[in-house]
């Protein structure tokens, strides 16, 4: 293994941690940059590394570190309403990585990869949530749709300066 990337995906790990503490409280589910941090692994790392990154980023929650969303960690966070959430970023890197695998880096391949990968990662989050308390999948997910995608273009476009800075 590339000590590199190992030591990028170990940024990029904590990097996700910074984005969770950054919370907006919306009811019983806080408004995170969570994703902004998963879409700019995967897009600067690449599915491989980007997935690690987010699978670091899990274990050490899991571990008990004050990792996720309101400074929580603890399989307790992961089993609680938002770990659908939580497992759903690991299926979106793991979706990502698949579809540059078999389809190429195409900009296009990538931000469609990103989008299904989020429609996946709402679609566990919610019917992880109903187990806790029954809601609408249309009104579970709506106040993030646009910031989340306003975060997918941002870190598109941080991914690709990024990307050639650590080229060099």
């Amino acid at each position: 293994m590339n000590i590199r990337n190992m030591v990028l995906s170990g940024l990029f790990a904590a990097l996700l941690a910074i984005c969770a503490w950054i919370s907006l409280p919306l009811g019983s589910i806080h408004f995170t940059l969570q994703t902004f941090g998963i879409f700019l692994a995967l897009l600067t790392l690449g599915g491989k590394w980007g997935s690690v990154s987010i699978l670091v980023y899990i274990a050490l929650g899991a571990m008990g570190l004050p990792v996720f969303s309101g400074f929580q960690g603890g399989i307790g966070v992961l089993l609680g309403p938002t770990g659908g959430c939580i497992i759903g970023f690991m299926l979106t890197a793991l979706l990502y990585w698949l579809a540059n695998s078999l389809l190429g880096k195409k900009p296009l391949v990538q931000i469609a990869a990103l989008c299904a990968g989020l429609l996946v990662c709402y679609l566990v989050g919610w019917l992880w949530y109903c187990r806790f308390a029954p809601m609408n999948f249309f009104f579970w997910c709506f106040p993030y749709l646009l910031p989340d995608g306003g975060k997918l273009i941002l870190a598109y476009f941080i991914a690709r300066r990024l990307s050639r800075a650590l080229q060099k």
